[in-house]
């Protein structure tokens, strides 16, 4: 297709001028009390009414319909991914799995340094799996619980936890939206992720051994809590990894959207919800069993995925106006994709990973395996940076209201950079094969 560039027109001008002022409300949210999707969303809407205007008038209306529509299916299949993914991660939550593990972890009656590595290792471990946004508010409950008399134990702790959270999402499709929108465009194989797995835990370690000595020494008194699963919850987490392998296995073996085998898993969790919904009446127990796979959908972040279709939506705007292949050209072009991607990670600190990345993506530059895996990487960890450039910093910041502030986590931001620098020379160096 023929694309006007229309970055030098009114309409490119005025599209610019919407995205920045609903991207300005986006990161007020905690200010005005805005929902983030409510903006970009309307801004969505008049951006590609602009462009249709100026289509239209030049006859080539069915160009801007044919662009729209590729954005959307990118959309569909993102969303239909996280809508069964989040579904799980809420049934597990349903079912008291993280409770499960909080209480354990309550009850062990650890010294707070080894609280402190304790909790950023489960961070690390479950983010793959789990969203990190989940990860860190599950995990930094453990924190919360044992660290009233602590505050400086549960600020040191909360970051630990969100570069933790971050850096074990970066290695797995499943652990973070960049690292799904890289695997769903078909640029990076699934099992090519795991390249990244010693720069991850890299990324997690020195900011954590810079940090271990500011953990104040002497343990939390050790607190009885007797949490158990509700039933099904095993067979929910042997659900949830048979989906996993599903979604991979379509997508490896039959080169298939991977979105297919996650809408199958969705399947298996509702045909599971209806056995427990039968073996409930047949005991006559139906409040024991009762579990349904429709709240647990209903209750999933809505406010997330809309603002998703809204930066989608918006970038794909932009990008059809012409301002992506300036951006790429500087980027790109004139830097290099080190640089570059370098330089992506750092700004994923103060805007949100998911517009970069998805403009990257747009973008489409000419780049290796490596660089790929690189940008993967500096989307992925680069938020850690800052408290709010995050999803998992921004939740504990109201979650541990008073100790975890914008502050601490900035004084502590030049060890958390130095394990960001340091993760990027391990992956350029071990995967040197790949650039």
């Amino acid at each position: 297709m023929d694309v006007l560039d229309l970055s030098g027109h009114w309409v490119g001008f005025a599209a610019l001028a919407i995205f920045a002022a609903a991207y300005a409300l986006v990161i007020s949210e905690e200010v005005i009390h805005l929902r983030k999707s409510k903006p970009v969303v309307v801004a969505a809407g008049l951006l590609w009414t602009m462009i249709a205007i100026v289509y239209t008038g030049l006859g080539r209306s069915q160009e801007v319909e044919t662009a729209l529509r590729h954005v959307l299916l990118e959309y569909a299949e993102l969303l239909l991914f996280l809508l069964v993914a989040m579904t799980y991660v809420n049934a597990l939550q349903e079912r008291r799995v993280f409770e499960v593990l909080r209480a354990r972890m309550v009850r062990a009656g650890v010294s707070y340094r080894a609280l402190f590595w304790a909790t950023g290792a489960l961070a690390f471990v479950l983010s793959p799996v789990a969203d990190n946004l989940t990860t860190a508010l599950a995990v930094c409950a453990v924190v919360i619980a044992l660290g009233a008399d602590a505050p400086r134990f549960v600020a040191l702790s909360s970051i630990n936890i969100v570069v933790a959270a971050n850096a074990g999402g970066a290695f797995s499709p499943f652990g973070d939206i960049t690292t799904l929108m890289v695997w769903q465009k078909g640029l990076v194989e699934f099992q090519d992720f795991f390249y990244l797995f010693f720069p991850s835990v890299v990324n997690f370690i020195v900011p954590a051994l810079l940090m271990h000595f500011a953990v104040p020494r002497g343990r939390p008194a050790a607190k009885s809590e007797s949490v158990s699963l509700k039933i099904g919850a095993r067979r929910i987490i042997a659900l949830f990894a048979a989906t996993i392998a599903t979604a991979v296995g379509v997508q490896i073996f039959l080169h298939l959207p991977p979105v297919l085998g996650m809408m199958t898993g969705l399947g298996y969790l509702q045909l599971f919800d209806y056995h427990l919904q039968v073996r409930g009446r047949r005991r006559n127990a139906e409040g024991d069993y009762t579990f349904d796979v429709f709240r647990r959908i209903a209750s999933i972040e809505w406010d997330t995925l809309l603002f998703f279709y809204g930066v989608m939506m918006c970038v794909g705007a932009l990008g059809l106006l012409g301002y992506l292949n300036l951006a790429s050209g500087v980027l790109y072009g004139e830097w290099g994709a080190t640089a570059a991607n370098t330089v992506v990670g750092i700004v994923s600190a103060v805007l949100d990973n998911i517009p970069l990345m998805y403009a990257v993506l747009t973008m489409q530059p000419d780049m290796s395996l490596g660089q790929w895996l690189l940008i993967t990487l500096t989307a992925g960890v680069g938020g850690s940076l800052l408290s709010i450039g995050s999803a998992a910093g921004v939740a504990l910041m109201g979650q541990a209201r008073g100790a975890y502030t914008f502050a601490s986590h900035l004084r502590w931001t030049p060890a958390i950079a130095a394990g960001y620098a340091a993760a990027i020379m391990v992956h350029l160096v071990l995967n040197r094969s790949l650039f």
